[in-house]
């Protein structure tokens, strides 16, 4: 099976300067756009192959920043296998918090590697151990596994964390894109078992909470040059679930669910993006069910702006706003 389009879809000819793009923004746009095509299509290669050249194209991101005092990786068994699990722990105190990270990447493409320095920015910048959770990736393995492993690394951590430098009574739980809909469908579980104080907060990252994928913002900024977009989205969405009719399923769409009684979440919703209007309305619907939902919108940021840390003061200021939320919830 082969994704059909090409995960970051700008045209031969750049975008004009009035694409509502921060300019910061626009030459990371740009400059991953240009790596893409130094490599073939997407829709030419496999999966395997596919994910190779993400992991290339995304490699120049992961460098820098913060320097972690211990990194550390672990198979967390499972009633079925294990699942990886890899552990930044930075400078700081012996017992420290947790967030519990899930990489982007519709389920298909992308890895702890190609996140590795956003996470090390979380664990830097908030002094907390993060722990990325190397999920099953789709179609090779479709939902709901993706987010019973995650459920079983939570579990895991609060049995074990302590031997790991970690204090298991303040864990959090985050992720972008297909990670925040992971998210917020593993809080829904831990809340319908009875454990709705197993997670401390929620870090919700321009998430992708809807497979209809047929919003205003999809019209805007779904044709090209924002990063993701309608027809790369659609077929992420085909490649995670085992049955049309999982579009229905809260847990594979938290949009649909029942959000009461979830832990307080914080959402950094770039404005130029094709999941713009379904993370506000995720975030309001948190809001409604009586959560504490805090919401940043980032003029002019897109899809994926955190990554482009390096190079674009609106993601340096995402972090650093995200992990001052982080520090609060979790007392760090």
């Amino acid at each position: 099976m082969s994704i059909s389009l090409s995960p970051v879809s700008v045209p031969a000819e750049a975008k004009p300067d009035d694409d509502g793009l921060d300019p910061e923004i626009r030459a990371f746009v740009r400059g991953m756009s240009e790596r893409w095509r130094q490599h073939p299509p997407l829709a030419s290669v496999g999966i395997p192959e596919a994910r190779k050249i993400a992991e290339e194209v995304r490699s120049v991101w992961t460098e820098g920043g913060p320097r972690m005092a211990r990194t550390t990786e672990i198979q967390v068994p499972m009633d079925e296998g294990s699942v990886r699990i890899r552990i930044l722990q930075p400078e700081g105190a012996s017992a420290q918090p947790a967030l519990v990270y899930l990489h982007g990447g519709g389920w298909t493409i992308f890895s702890i590697d190609t996140h590795d320095r956003l996470m090390r920015e979380y664990a830097g910048r908030a002094g907390i151990t993060v722990v990325a959770v190397d999920y099953s990736l789709s179609p090779e393995v479709r939902f709901p596994r993706a987010i019973e492993e995650t459920l079983a690394v939570v579990h895991w951590l609060r049995a074990n964390g302590g031997a790991y430098g970690i204090d298991a009574a303040r864990i959090a739980i985050g992720g972008d894109s297909a990670g925040a809909a992971m998210t917020l469908a593993v809080c829904m579980m831990l809340r319908d078992a009875g454990l709705g104080d197993a997670v401390s907060a929620m870090l919700l990252n321009y998430g992708a909470y809807d497979a209809a994928c047929d919003t205003p913002s999809y019209d805007r900024y779904g044709n090209g040059g924002y990063m993701w977009d309608s027809g790369e989205m659609a077929a992420f969405w085909a490649n995670y679930l085992a049955d049309p009719a999982d579009a229905l399923n809260p847990l594979a769409c938290p949009i649909r669910g029942d959000v009461h009684d979830l832990p307080p979440s914080f959402h950094a919703i770039p404005e130029c993006d094709v999941m713009f209007d379904e993370a506000r309305v995720m975030a309001e619907k948190l809001r409604v069910a009586g959560n504490r939902a805090q919401t940043v919108i980032y003029p002019g940021a897109t899809h994926s702006f955190l990554e482009a840390v390096s190079v674009a003061r609106i993601a340096d200021r995402a972090f650093d706003e995200a992990s001052r939320w982080l520090k609060d919830m979790l007392d760090a």
